[in-house]
């Protein structure tokens, strides 16, 4: 769960970095320190999936080494429907609030336009960064760690592709930088999903199955660690953002992010 857990950290963190090149070059420095302003935000949120997955991955595996496969699939179907659920709610709830939050951090006029634009098109597809999070642990629970591997890539390289094609043929903008991740991130969603919906002999599928408080509760609990590595450094970087906005402004920002 630890290799897992960093692999896919590397890769997201690819995302911001892709979405800045673009975004510095074609939009410009203010564009890119609004997306640099809120995307730990967006990583906070994010980090909800790393928790389910990897600590869901824990109770599914345990329960399939016990011989109960049925019993299995019904966890990990209700995990994975938890994802779609958190992240649809926390979607709602970042696309409300991506404007104050802009201003808590500092960002004022454009920066604060771009801030807002780039959140809450990443937080309209927050779902998909969820359940990608999630999947990467119980890929390799069902016995596919080359699949999440590959699915981790063709999401990383279709990043970069959109990202060129929105941002620098199109010129869509902060915009385009965003979308272009939303949709990176639901690719590496709904291929898994694709995987598991179907194939009788998968180690795991998708079922049909009832709510179990107790089970996600101990989820949360074994996932607690990753969740709160992701968020410390995202917070360190948001009190960072802060600060430099407040002692030297926008250029303070840029540097940081470079």
């Amino acid at each position: 769960a630890s290799d897992v857990y960093k692999r896919q950290m590397i890769f997201t963190s690819i995302y911001g970095v892709v979405d800045g090149v673009f975004v510095s070059n074609c939009v410009g420095s203010d564009a890119f320190a609004a997306v640099n302003l809120i995307m730990p935000i967006i990583m906070i949120l994010g980090s909800v999936g790393f928790m389910i997955g990897t600590g869901g991955s824990a109770i599914v595996s345990k329960t399939l080494g016990e011989g109960k496969k049925e019993k299995a699939n019904e966890y990990f179907s209700m995990l994975v429907y938890l994802c779609v659920v958190s992240g649809v709610i926390l979607s709602v709830i970042g696309i409300i609030f991506t404007g104050p939050i802009a201003v808590l951090l500092g960002a004022k006029g454009s920066i604060a336009k771009d801030c807002v634009t780039y959140g809450r098109t990443v937080f309209f597809m927050l779902t998909g960064l969820f359940l990608q999070n999630a999947f990467q642990s119980f890929l390799v629970v069902a016995e596919k760690p080359k699949l999440g591997l590959f699915v981790t890539l063709l999401a990383g390289f279709t990043n970069m592709f959109l990202d060129f094609l929105f941002v620098y043929v199109l010129r869509f903008g902060v915009f385009g930088a965003a979308l272009a991740t939303g949709i990176s991130q639901f690719v590496g969603s709904v291929i898994p999903i694709i995987y598991f919906a179907g194939g009788k002999n998968n180690v795991l599928k998708l079922t049909k199955c009832r709510f179990n408080k107790d089970i996600i509760i101990k989820t949360c609990i074994n996932g607690s660690s990753e969740m709160v590595t992701n968020m410390s450094m995202s917070l360190v970087n948001i009190l960072y953002n802060m600060q430099l906005m407040k002692y030297i402004g926008t250029n303070g920002v840029v540097a940081y992010g470079i």
